[in-house]
């Protein structure tokens, strides 16, 4: 199919003003992206993948800088969404092994590529109640239609994935049920003694100091993180998964997001929106008119 053919055809992002229009590019969604990437290899298929084949130990910055830039592309990209769908189809081709259960797996397999895109709607469903305010039922249902959008970006057949939140809800159960586990790679991700390099990124004056100072600052940032990981998982999963989190935890996370709740939304827009969302909401703004409003069902601006 040639490019033009194929622009055509693209599936669109999801609508701006939006629910996820409003999630995925607050930085608050940052905190969220650690829970899904452990309920995603909690799979044993996803995390024998990324056990093999992801540089999240060599160069975990990196990765983390480029999942998120393709993330706020499925969102924000306009006519770049589609592309970076198709760029992910082709660099997980050739990404194929043997599980943690010894079956065999390829990354592009429905039901392993389905999983790894399903994930996104809980985490963010449950994040949203700790730092944001909980999610309406419309706000639910437009969410959960604006992440199958995002699905269809990245190439994911709707007959792959579950079409409503009554078709979602069992099939998230018998996942959890029968597949997701504590592998090898959740075990690294919520541990507190994993060695992990300092810094490559952020401004360059800063980064002879972070090195001097990282053996000071991993063990409580370490800490920090799991604490987060953890807290934020939706507790059906943690408890599949098997991560212990206590009632003391519990308080200490619900201070945390009150503080997070009351402070984040009086930033102003340069602090409080990720680079390419900001770009995206100042563009829509100007599309408009005028201030950007949010479309029915979207979080309200305060949120």
């Amino acid at each position: 199919m040639s490019s033009a053919a194929a622009g055509r055809n693209d599936p669109a992002p999801p609508p701006p003003g939006g629910v996820l229009w409003s999630l995925s590019g607050d930085i608050r969604a940052l905190l969220m992206l650690p829970v899904a990437l452990t309920l995603q290899v909690a799979h044993p298929a996803v995390g024998a993948g990324v056990d093999e084949h992801s540089v999240f130990r060599t160069d975990p910055w990196g990765r983390g800088e480029r999942s998120l830039g393709s993330l706020q592309l499925w969102v924000y990209g306009g006519e770049e969404a589609a592309e970076e769908g198709r760029r992910l189809r082709r660099l997980h081709r050739a990404i194929e092994g043997t599980d943690t259960r010894g079956r065999p797996y390829h990354a592009l397999s429905p039901a392993n590529y389905a999983w790894v895109h399903a994930t996104g709607f809980p985490v963010y469903r449950h994040g949203a109640r700790y730092l944001l305010r909980p999610l309406s039922r419309e706000q639910e249902r437009a969410l959960y239609a604006e992440w199958l959008q995002v699905g269809r970006v990245l190439g994911i057949h709707d007959r792959d994935m579950p079409q409503t939140i009554e078709e979602f809800w069992p099939y998230y159960r018998a996942m959890l049920a029968d597949e997701i586990e504590r592998t090898p790679v959740v075990a690294e991700l919520v541990a507190t003694d994993t060695a992990v390099p300092p810094p490559d990124r952020g401004p360059r004056l800063l980064r002879p100091a972070l090195r001097a100072l990282w053996p000071v600052l991993l063990p409580p940032l370490a800490r920090f993180r799991a604490f987060l990981t953890v807290g934020l998982m939706p507790p059906d999963a943690r408890e599949a998964i098997g991560l212990e989190w206590t009632d003391a935890q519990e308080r200490a996370l619900r201070r945390f997001c009150a503080v997070v709740r009351v402070v984040v939304p009086v930033l102003p827009e340069r602090l409080r929106y990720l680079p390419r969302a900001r770009r995206a909401r100042a563009a829509h703004r100007a599309a408009r008119g005028g201030g950007l409003r949010p479309t029915r069902g979207g979080p309200a601006a305060s949120a």
